[in-house]
């Protein structure tokens, strides 16, 4: 009995953490519609936080570095938090231009993303050819977008975040679900050749003569 108990409750166990993930992914795709219907809140939520991941991030690096005082890591781990520190304010402060800033630089990322992977696909051909090459022409025209209406594109980092959140999303719920499925058909499958097997022990019993 506890060779046939111990896989079923491990099984329940992974069923409940991909139920888990499925019901993440749920969260993130409505969140992430949300913020694509208010992008403008979407992206002034998306930059308070970014500064203040920042601004936390700097006070912990700062009192790492006081910790570590007398060593070699002290004056870089100081000027690291202080650019950490100094970047939050700013942000938190000046929102919009940091939004504007930061668009900026993402265009210039999918241009450049999008030609490494156009000239990457076309070299190696590989089996995702078609769409390496998709990707990369998406990247392109999305970087061509974003440059061609900054600095009025204070929208753009609200929609990316959004978009983010809403393929996140979509990925965990394929996962969850997948994996719940294949957790199924593994559990049905190991108790279908345990009867089996049983049966077959059942018939290859001798009969003894009377």
């Amino acid at each position: 009995m506890a060779r046939s108990t111990r896989p079923s409750g491990e099984a329940a166990k992974l069923r409940r953490g991909f139920g888990l993930l499925g019901a993440l992914g749920v969260l993130l795709v409505a969140g992430g519609v949300i913020g694509l219907l208010y992008t403008a809140f979407a992206t002034l939520t998306s930059m308070l936080l970014f500064g203040w991941l920042l601004l936390i991030g700097g006070v912990i690096g700062l009192a790492h570095a006081v910790q570590a005082r007398g060593t070699n890591f002290f004056w870089l781990g100081v000027a690291v938090a202080a650019l950490n520190i100094a970047a939050g304010v700013v942000v938190i402060r000046r929102p919009e231009a940091a939004a504007e800033a930061l668009a900026m630089f993402a265009a210039l990322l999918f241009l450049t993303g999008g030609l490494f992977r156009l000239v990457g696909s076309l070299v190696v051909r590989g089996p995702q050819m078609g769409w390496t090459l998709l990707q990369g022409a998406f990247d392109l025209v999305l970087g061509i977008l974003v440059l061609g209406t900054w600095p009025s594109s204070r929208y753009v980092m609200g929609t990316l975040f959004s978009l983010a959140l809403l393929f996140d999303g979509l990925g965990l719920i394929a996962t969850g679900f997948g994996g719940r499925r294949i957790v199924g058909m593994v559990t049905e499958r190991v108790g279908d050749g345990g009867a089996g097997q049983a049966a077959g022990k059942g018939a290859t019993k001798p009969v003894q003569p009377e």
